[in-house]
């Protein structure tokens, strides 16, 4: 987040266009996605965040899901990558961006999470049929896309 912080510095809260991932995380049994309660917003959202210079998308897969759940994975699938005014996003502080997301997915068994509290405030496995309602608009967006939420 430091490459971000120095952009900031320089440009304000301005848009920016952000390459970033988001993981969907499922259960050893495939059928519950992972969400996690985000303690900027206070909305429930999938794994992951933007990359950092001179990163993979899948280096940054791996690095926002130890960082954020203290977990690694190892079966990293893509999905898609999404992108445009959907994901268009105004975080609390006023910071405009247009994500670019890489989607994957990965399994995540029942693990000994160690959160990053200052990012996280709690996880929770939920049935696709019965994802919260307070969801990240970007990370609603990408499941809608995906085909695990209907538009609302």
């Amino acid at each position: 987040m430091d490459y971000i912080k120095e952009v900031r510095s320089l440009v304000g809260s301005r848009p920016l266009i952000l390459p970033g991932v988001a993981i969907l995380l499922f259960d050893e049994n495939n059928d519950k996605v992972l969400l996690q309660k985000r303690t900027d917003n206070k909305l429930w959202g999938l794994t992951g965040g933007f990359m950092e210079p001179g990163e993979s998308f899948e280096e940054t897969a791996h690095r926002e899901t130890f960082e954020e759940l203290g977990v690694s994975i190892k079966n990293l699938s893509f999905k898609s990558i999404l992108s445009g005014e959907k994901l268009y996003y105004q975080y609390p502080n006023g910071d405009e961006v247009y994500s670019v997301i890489a989607v994957y997915s990965a399994n995540c068994g029942p693990e000994d999470f160690k959160l990053d509290y200052e990012e996280v405030s709690k996880v929770k496995y939920f049935d696709p049929e019965k994802l919260p309602k307070d969801i990240n608009p970007n990370h609603r967006t990408v499941l809608e896309e995906l085909g695990y939420l209907q538009e609302r």
